[in-house]
């Protein structure tokens, strides 16, 4: 066996102590408000990483999909089986294959309606609103209503919203913002098509 050293035990010592600094300022709890945006790939899939370790510790979850549509949803189909689990999807598909502004912003109220229904239902702990950023880049929804019940929802509440170009109003409300970036890309460097298990 070979010598500490001690060069890398000072360091790790250092990492330790300001470790525990950090854990000790953290005393609070609260619902957090998530944005998961930018032009990269894996919005959602964060989403739904956080909605199975939520479901892991026996929480309800509401999940409205905005935009996507009725088109099978592997998520859709493993998440629905947990007791726990609300999962709606809305949507009519996106926005260039409707063509129909009007009933895109009727559609686009109607998925709201079912997340103000969870957001304002004491059971539920995480609510995902997946796509709702492409919905507010559209006007489908009034921003500022949207911004008011987030302001307004309950303190232990955790809502979680995806999709790109996500309104600076709503970057400066939330509690945590993480943009994922495209470096590359199958789709557009190689011409490889979504494929099962991975992009549905």
């Amino acid at each position: 066996m070979t010598a500490a050293n001690p060069d890398h035990a000072r360091l790790t010592a250092r990492r330790k102590a300001g470790y525990e600094r950090k854990q000790a300022r953290a005393i609070h709890e609260k619902g957090l408000l998530i944005v998961y945006t930018g032009p990269g790939k894996g919005k959602s899939t964060a989403a739904f990483g956080m909605a199975l370790r939520a479901i892991g510790h026996g929480m309800r979850v509401g999940v409205v999909q905005f935009i996507k549509g009725s088109q099978d949803s592997a998520e859709r189909t493993v998440l629905s089986r947990f007791e726990n689990v609300d999962f709606q999807t809305v949507g009519d598909g996106f926005t260039w294959l409707t063509q129909n502004r009007d009933q895109d912003i009727a559609t686009a109220e109607r998925a709201w309606r079912e997340a103000e229904r969870m957001i304002g239902d004491p059971g539920y702990e995480l609510v995902i609103l997946d796509e709702l950023n492409a919905v507010l880049k559209y006007d489908y929804l009034d921003l500022g209503r949207v911004l008011d019940t987030f302001g307004k929802r309950r303190f232990g509440l955790h809502v979680v919203v995806t999709g790109r170009h996500a309104p600076q109003p709503l970057v400066e409300l939330a509690d945590l913002v993480s943009e994922v970036r495209s470096v590359k890309h199958p789709y557009r460097e190689q011409g490889v098509k979504a494929q099962r298990g991975i992009e549905f």
